[in-house]
């Protein structure tokens, strides 16, 4: 009984696994001289069957627009610098350290010690400016004042061009002793002055001027340069003289 329970329990235990089997992939094809081998065309390639277009009818062809005409844009017009007729100046004397501010008109030479100042334009400049500057066009003459009983020595330019307040050191006046530089400009008068109230005045007859003195009044006097000075109020007008006395009338004898 043991020895077949025994032979029983061996038949009834599981076959044992086979043994595993190795699989070997198949050699890869060698590439030939000319490089790796190129697959052969197909030998039956399909036609593909024609696209078959619809015709387009007028309807849906539309013409095409019109070409915009071409408007020239006028260009900006340029904002022109205000012009003034006054320029305010400093200059320094180098030797002393003394220094002087003072007005200089257009068209008006003005003295500086032996230099004369004499300013032909002054501007500022415009509103579509990136910088606000006050610029001078002028000529510093150097010429010494004349001694008495000696004629006046002749002048020797030393500086002609433009200036600029913002930068006195990009066009510097170069002078041994003295020194020059632009502050800015200004109009003489008030640009909107209140229109003065009229009032009547009573006539007074015009003076006849005399033969003598109508060609005289006639011609300009030569401009001559004036030592700068502070502008001082207007003279009041004076008093006219009283007439002479008459001569009493003698009677003939």
């Amino acid at each position: 009984m043991v020895g077949a329970s025994a032979a029983g329990l061996v038949s009834a235990q599981p076959a044992p696994p086979a043994p595993p089997v190795l699989v070997t992939p198949p050699p890869a094809p060698t590439p030939g001289p000319g490089g790796p081998a190129e697959e052969a065309p197909p030998v039956n390639v399909p036609t593909p069957a024609p696209m078959v277009v619809p015709p387009i009818s007028e309807k849906e062809v539309a013409p095409a627009p019109p070409p915009k005409p071409k408007v020239e844009e006028k260009p900006a017009e340029q904002v022109r610098r205000a012009r003034y007729d006054v320029a305010i100046l400093q200059a320094l004397d180098k030797v002393t350290a003394e220094s002087l501010r003072f007005e200089a008109p257009v068209g008006r030479p003005v003295r500086y010690k032996s230099l004369v100042f004499t300013v032909r334009a002054c501007e500022r400049s415009a509103s579509d400016e990136a910088v606000e500057d006050s610029v001078v066009y002028m000529t510093i003459d150097s010429q010494p004042r004349p001694a008495p009983g000696k004629p006046t020595p002749p002048a020797r330019q030393a500086f002609k061009g433009w200036m600029y307040a913002s930068s006195p050191g990009l066009h510097p006046l170069e002078h041994p002793v003295y020194d020059a530089w632009l502050i800015t400009c200004r109009a003489a008068a008030p640009l909107n002055a209140p229109a003065p109230i009229p009032v009547a005045a009573p006539a007074t007859p015009a003076p006849k001027a005399t033969p003598a003195a109508a060609p005289a009044a006639a011609k300009a006097a030569p401009t001559a340069p004036v030592t700068p000075k502070l502008v001082p109020p207007a003279p009041e007008p004076a008093a006219p003289a009283p007439p002479p006395p008459a001569e009493p009338e003698v009677p003939p004898t």
